[in-house]
């Protein structure tokens, strides 16, 4: 996709003259950086761009990107025109970086640092950065960004304990999409309540602006179970039960499947833990899944993170992904795997495991199935309410309270 207004840096042939001067008068001057080797994140924070343009007429806002990809999925939800009202770029950094930088991300992201790195000048010529991630907290250790205010959004509202660490103190905004989240951010006890604001689900507002098509995604009308394993090695249950899993599935009469993993569980085949010291391998699927009419097989398209599948399925099947929550914006069945032996009742990161039944080996699948669906109404109360408090609702749009939130913070 031709993308006009588009720049593309690094600090090895950086010039920082040729974005517009900043006057000692004039407003700050905002950025959003999308950091990543896939986009799932983008709808996240690109999705109140548009809201704060309308919001606040002339203010300066830049988009930083590392791959093609995410300018795409940037422009995909704001519309074209984002491209001429806000600078485009895309960060680079030495070519000779990217053999190397490839073997590393096979095991964990740290092109993701590198880029930071060789673009922490152009980074520190702005007043503040808007992140979905915290290895952008990397740039407070840095000279030329220690004045940058980071602005944190999470992508995603699950429950891992990933999500609340004591790191987050040093963001200076965080928006948040509901009160749970917000009382756990504040039970770390660093944190000031001025720092954390509650602003709704922003990415709900992409996908309603996309607006929703009814795709026949089977030929059988048979109810859709969407199997959404995380790549976590420490959490996710498709390393020791994934196969199990999908040859019920394929054997089955009564079910459709779409196997719909995080999408970066195919992206690398080693994951490393980020909560426990765990380092697992992923296989290959097998093909005898492919071409099965009653199975749909998605390993990383755009339809895995923007609520195609979460919308079509009617049972939620999973282990440590947010997504479950996506899924539950109508409360619906879910079941989940315990594949790691936890003791999970009464952990905060494990609250989504109430939402339905969890089994602790594939062999339970089928009466888990059966049961979340004929005891759904017992599951009903508990899903509601966990919605209610991880997605604040109120007279704006979630886009839009995230730009008032900002909007204030940059004093304008």
């Amino acid at each position: 996709m031709p993308v006009p207004n588009l720049m593309s840096h690094s600090d090895s042939h950086l010039d920082v003259s040729r974005l517009p001067a900043i006057e000692e008068s004039s407003r700050p001057r905002i950025a959003f950086l999308y950091n990543h080797d896939a986009t799932h994140q983008v709808a996240h924070s690109a999705s109140f761009i548009s809201a704060l343009i309308e919001q606040y007429p002339g203010i300066d806002i830049t988009l930083l990107a590392t791959s093609d990809q995410l300018i795409d999925a940037i422009i995909s939800i704001c519309g074209s025109a984002i491209t001429q009202q806000c600078r485009v770029i895309k960060l680079e950094v030495p070519g000779w970086h990217g053999p190397l930088l490839r073997a590393a991300d096979s095991i964990m992201p740290l092109s993701r640092i590198d880029y930071l790195v060789h673009n922490a000048k152009l980074l520190g010529s702005f007043d503040a950065l808007v992140v979905t991630e915290r290895t952008s907290l990397l740039l407070k250790r840095m000279d030329s960004c220690k004045h940058l205010k980071l602005l944190y959004i999470s992508h995603g509202s699950g429950d891992r304990s990933i999500g609340f660490k004591a790191d987050m103190a040093d963001f200076d905004l965080i928006l948040l999409s509901g009160q749970k989240l917000r009382d756990r951010f504040l039970k770390l006890g660093n944190i000031p309540d001025h720092k954390i604001k509650v602003v709704g689900y922003s990415k709900f507002d992409a996908v309603k602006a996309r607006g929703s098509e009814s795709k026949n995604l089977f030929p059988e009308p048979r109810p859709i179970v969407l199997y959404n394993p995380h790549h976590e090695p420490w959490l996710s249950s498709w390393y020791d039960m994934g196969y199990q899993i999908l040859d019920y599935f394929l054997a089955s009469k009564d079910y459709n499947l779409i196997f719909a993993p995080h999408v970066m569980m195919f992206r690398r085949r080693f994951h490393l833990s980020l909560e426990r010291a765990a380092l697992r391998f992923r296989r290959d699927l097998p093909q005898k899944y492919t071409g099965v009419p009653h199975m749909l097989i998605d390993t990383g398209s755009p339809a895995c993170t923007d609520m195609t599948y979460t919308n079509a399925a009617d049972i939620y099947l999973g282990d440590a992904s947010s997504q479950v929550y996506e899924f539950l914006s109508k409360p619906k069945p879910c079941v989940h795997i315990n594949s790691h032996g936890a003791h999970w009742q009464g952990d905060p990161n494990y609250f989504f495991w109430t939402f339905g039944p969890v089994i602790t080996q594939s062999s339970g699948l089928d009466s888990a199935l059966r049961a979340a669906v004929d005891d759904h109404q017992k599951f009903r109360s508990v899903q509601e309410k966990a919605i209610a408090e991880t997605f604040a609702a109120g007279g704006k749009t979630a886009s839009v309270r995230s730009a008032l939130v900002i909007g204030e913070f940059l004093g304008y």
